[in-house]
């Protein structure tokens, strides 16, 4: 069972994601994908409609995956964060983030919604390990991860496109015992 959770920032609301968002996720997002955030997730542009709808759904329903919504002040979708790849074994999970909206971008809201769902994966699915990679040229999401306690791994030198060149996979995680270290020093 999942736990229902809700963080809120200046009117900005993070919450999991709900089978009734699903078309408001491809309207507000992917009519088209914005270019920008296509670039820094290694995405395309161009959805279709059915497509999206359905990955949104199994996202809601799986029990392997959690999806959070940032929500505006106005209500409309602007973002996600997503926790998947998750072996309960293992108790790992994988880790990224998407601000959609250009205009969203650089106000703090994914160095917030990166600690909100970093703390909720060690909190409440008692995680050991949360791991995630970034873009070489996404430096702001890389610095936003580096404050929030991940730490560089490794890289994949020249292992993705960026337009014209290459750009470096960049791999982060941070151990159960490193984000009790960062709680202890916020005390």
């Amino acid at each position: 069972m999942k736990r229902e959770q809700t963080w809120e920032r200046d009117g900005y609301l993070l919450r999991p994601a709900r089978e009734e968002d699903a078309e408001a996720y491809y309207v507000q997002n992917y009519c088209p994908l914005d270019a920008e955030t296509a670039r820094l997730t290694g995405s395309r542009t161009a959805f279709d409609r059915e497509e999206v709808i359905s990955l949104f759904l199994r996202s809601v329903e799986a029990e392997d995956r959690y999806l959070f919504l940032l929500l505006s002040p106005a209500g409309e979708i602007i973002g996600e964060s997503v926790l998947n790849e998750m072996d309960r074994d293992l108790r790992a999970a994988n880790f990224r983030i998407a601000i959609f909206h250009p205009e969203a971008r650089g106000r703090g809201l994914g160095g917030w919604m990166v600690e909100m769902t970093r703390d909720f994966a060690f909190t409440q699915l008692g995680l050991h390990r949360l791991s995630l990679d970034v873009y070489s040229f996404n430096p702001r999401a890389e610095r936003a991860y580096l404050r929030a306690g991940f730490r560089r791994e490794g890289v994949l030198r020249d292992a993705v496109r960026d337009g014209a060149g290459y750009g470096d996979v960049i791999l982060m995680a941070m151990l159960e015992k490193d984000w009790r270290r960062l709680m202890d020093k916020s005390e």
